[in-house]
C-alpha cells in the first residue's frame, strides 16, 4: 500500500489528484470547526457533555467532531447517504426509475445524481429543522426568533451542500470515492481521542494500571485480528474460469483467450455499513424531531428511539441492543446482497460471454451460465455478508463495559474498506497512464 502511494506521488498527474484530495480534506476538516452563526459556544459544549442517551455519539463520529461544535458540517454526508438508500429503494418500484438507473449510460447516471441530491436537499431541510427545534430549549441559541432559526436551518442546509460537492470533486478530479473518503476522515479524526482513552487505561492519576495495560494489549491485538478480518474478506475473490472459442472474421483469426471473472466476497465494499447504520438511526432522528418529548417516556416512541440508538448507546439496556444488533445484522446482510446484485448482474454477464462465443468450462452457455454465476455468487455474497456483519455487532458489547473508545466493529470496517478501495483506485489510475512501478517487487 505505501509502495502504491510513493509511486503515486512519481506521476505528476496522479500527485495533482491526490493534492487536489488532499486540499478538499483540509477544507472540510475547517469547516467542521466553524461554528454556523447565533450559537452560544459555552453553553453548547454544556450540553453536548450532558447527553447521554441520543444520536449525539454516532453523527458526532461519522462528522468528525462537527455536530457537537454544531458546525456548518454538522449533518455530515447523512441526508446523502439517505437520498440515495431512497432512490434506490425507489428505483425498485418506480419502473422509469429502474430503467433509467440500468441503462448506465453518462446521461442516466446524471440524472439519477440529480433526484439523489435534490432529495437530499430535501432530507437535510428536514433534518436541519429539526436539530434546530431540538435544541431551541436548551439555551444554546443566542436567539430563538424566526430570522436566527432560518439563518441556522440555511447554514446547516448549506454546509451538507459543500460536503456533496466536495464528495463529487473528490471522485471527479481526485482519488475518487468521495463520499465513502469524507466518511473516512471524519471517523478517523477520532483516532487521537481513542489513543487517549487507551492511556488513561494504562495510566490512572499518574500510577501505571497493570490491569488496565492487560486491557489496551487485548484491545490493540483485537483490533489487529479484526483489521486482518476485514482485509482478508475484502481483498478475498473467486475467479471464473472463461474461455473463448476461435473464429475467423475475413483474413484474421480473433478469439481462442482463456480469462476470468473475479467475484468478491464483499463486492459491495462498505456501502452497505454505511447505509446499515444511516438507516438504523433514522427511527430516532424522525422521533427527535417531532416526538422529543416522548423520549424520556415509557411508550411505543420512546423504546423505539431507545432501539435505535443502541447501535451508539450502552444506556438503553441489553434487550434494546439485543434487538438492534439482530436487526443491524439482518440489514447488513440484505443491502451487501442488494448492492451485490445491482453493480453485478448475472444474466447480463453470461449473455455477454455467449454473444462474444466464451463459455464457463463445464458449463453450457445461456441460462446454466447464469445459474452457476448466480449460485456462485449467493454463496460468496452469503459469506462475507455474515463475517463482515459479526465484526460489525460484536464490538457494540464493549460498550457495556467501562471502555468508551471511539472505535466500534462499524467504524473499523468503514476505515479498513475505504483505505483498500482508495488504494485500488491509485493502482487503476496508475495503470491507466501505463506506470508500472507499483508492480516491481
Amino acid at each position: 500500500m505505501f509502495k502504491t502511494i510513493k509511486n503515486a506521488f512519481k506521476t505528476a498527474d496522479v500527485r495533482k489528484r491526490l493534492l487536489y484530495t488532499l486540499l478538499l480534506i483540509v477544507l472540510f476538516r475547517l469547516g467542521c470547526y466553524i461554528t454556523v452563526p447565533g450559537v452560544d459556544t459555552f453553553a453548547l459544549a454544556e450540553t453536548m457533555n450532558s447527553s447521554t442517551m441520543s444520536l449525539t455519539s454516532l453523527i458526532d463520529t461519522i462528522s468528525g467532531g462537527a455536530f457537537s461544535n454544531l458546525s456548518i458540517f454538522a449533518m455530515s454526508i447523512t441526508p446523502y447517504i439517505t437520498a440515495s438508500i431512497v432512490i434506490q429503494l425507489l428505483g425498485m418500484i418506480i419502473p422509469s426509475l429502474e430503467k433509467l438507473m440500468k441503462e448506465g449510460g453518462e446521461t442516466s447516471r446524471a440524472k439519477v445524481n440529480k433526484y439523489t441530491k435534490l432529495t437530499a436537499i430535501v432530507l437535510a431541510l428536514v433534518e436541519a429543522l429539526g436539530i434546530y427545534i431540538s435544541y431551541r430549549s436548551s439555551g444554546i441559541f443566542k436567539d430563538t426568533g424566526f430570522l436566527t432559526g432560518a439563518v441556522i436551518v440555511i447554514s446547516l442546509i448549506t454546509g451538507t451542500s459543500i460536503l456533496m460537492w466536495l464528495g463529487e470533486q473528490i471522485t471527479n478530479k481526485g482519488v475518487g470515492n468521495g463520499i465513502s473518503m469524507i466518511i473516512f476522515i471524519g471517523i478517523i479524526s477520532g483516532l487521537p481521542r481513542g489513543l487517549v482513552t487507551l492511556w488513561n487505561l494504562i495510566v490512572t492519576e499518574g500510577a501505571v494500571n497493570t490491569v488496565g495495560i492487560i486491557t489496551a494489549l487485548l484491545i490493540i491485538v483485537g483490533a489487529i485480528i479484526l483489521i486482518a478480518g476485514v482485509i482478508f474478506v475484502q481483498q478475498a475473490e473467486r475467479k471464473i474460469p472463461v474461455q473463448y472459442a476461435k473464429k475467423v472474421v475475413g483474413r484474421k483469426m480473433y478469439g481462442g483467450q482463456n480469462t476470468h471473472i473475479p467475484l468478491k466476497l464483499a463486492m459491495a465494499g462498505v456501502m452497505p455499513i454505511i447505509f446499515a447504520s444511516s438507516f438504523m438511526t433514522f427511527p430516532a432522528m424522525i422521533i427527535q424531531i417531532f416526538a422529543s418529548d416522548k423520549i424520556g417516556g415509557a411508550g411505543f416512541l420512546a423504546g423505539l428511539y431507545k432501539f435505535s440508538i443502541a447501535t451508539s448507546s450502552s444506556n438503553v439496556g441489553w434487550g434494546y441492543s439485543l434487538a438492534n444488533a439482530i436487526v443491524y445484522f439482518l440489514l447488513i446482510v440484505g443491502f451487501t446482497f442488494f448492492y451485490t446484485y445491482a453493480t453485478f448482474n448475472p444474466d447480463e454477464v453470461a449473455t455477454n460471454i455467449k454473444q462474444n462465443g466464451g463459455f464457463i468450462p463445464g458449463i453450457r452457455a445461456g441460462k446454466p451460465t447464469a445459474d452457476y454465476l448466480k449460485s456462485t455468487l449467493n454463496k460468496l455474497t452469503c459469506f462475507g455478508a455474515v463475517f463482515l456483519s459479526i465484526i460489525a455487532i460484536l464490538p457494540m458489547l464493549l460498550r457495556f463495559s467501562n471502555l468508551n473508545l471511539s472505535f466500534g466493529g462499524t467504524s473499523i470496517l468503514i476505515i479498513v474498506g475505504v483505505a483498500l478501495e482508495t488504494v485500488q483506485q491509485l493502482e487503476s489510475l496508475l495503470v491507466m497512464r501505463h506506470y508500472k512501478g507499483f508492480l516491481e517487487k
